[in-house]
């Protein structure tokens, strides 16, 4: 059987790897068993065998199977809201912020490692822990977008955020749309309509101090 990575010798016995090296590869293996079988059907035994690597080895790491899973939520979630807030920063101009945003959903619902279903579809969701890992991106996309929109239109916080979370929510749906309907729409296409849509409706809210 092939691991995810490299984590045997031919004797069958693990590669010493230094500890950042094997928290990778162990990360990477339980990615792939989490996205398969959801979080309840997998099983430690079955990371350790994705990885190469013994039990021990992996408990040596992660003292249980939550903590695999909450460190991938915490990768995968800081990622996120960094390509968000990348996004506000990348530019002033308005109307690629909200390209950009819309991209990023898109990018990280069509990567081939399906790590959104982790974030968006996690059979785990009733965990505290969770569930605040999952909110803790809806709430970084929404704040980093609002405090744009706050910056260029003068609205109040509570305006601001209302109209950001429509984004928000309408970039994850739509992209997850997509991919479950099986792409039939060109991925640019797909991000330029939504961009459209979107940028149709924030541009209707005049610039700070533009009173004309």
């Amino acid at each position: 059987m092939t691991s995810a990575m490299s984590g045997t010798q031919a004797t069958g016995r693990p590669v010493r790897l230094p500890r950042s090296a094997r928290r990778k590869q162990l990360l990477a293996a339980a990615q792939q068993v989490f996205v398969a079988q959801g979080y309840h059907a997998a099983a430690m035994d079955d990371i350790a065998e994705r990885a190469g690597v013994s039990k021990p080895v992996l408990y040596q790491h992660f003292p249980g199977k939550l903590e695999l899973y909450l460190a991938l939520l915490d990768t995968h979630c800081d990622a996120m809201v960094a390509r968000v807030r990348s996004a506000m920063e990348a530019t002033t101009d308005n109307k690629d912020r909200v390209r950009g945003a819309i991209q990023a959903y898109f990018d990280f619902i069509d990567h081939e490692s399906e790590a959104f279903r982790l974030v968006f579809e996690s059979d785990l969701r009733n965990e505290p822990a969770v569930r605040e890992r999952v909110d803790r991106v809806e709430s970084g996309c929404i704040a980093a977008i609002t405090d744009t929109i706050m910056a260029d239109t003068g609205v109040s916080r509570a305006r601001a955020e209302l109209l950001a979370s429509g984004l928000v929510g309408a970039a994850e749906i739509a992209a997850r749309f997509w991919l479950t309907n099986g792409r039939q729409v060109e991925k640019a296409e797909a991000e330029a309509l939504l961009t459209a849509l979107s940028w149709r409706g924030i541009a209707s809210f005049p610039l700070h101090g533009d009173h004309t």
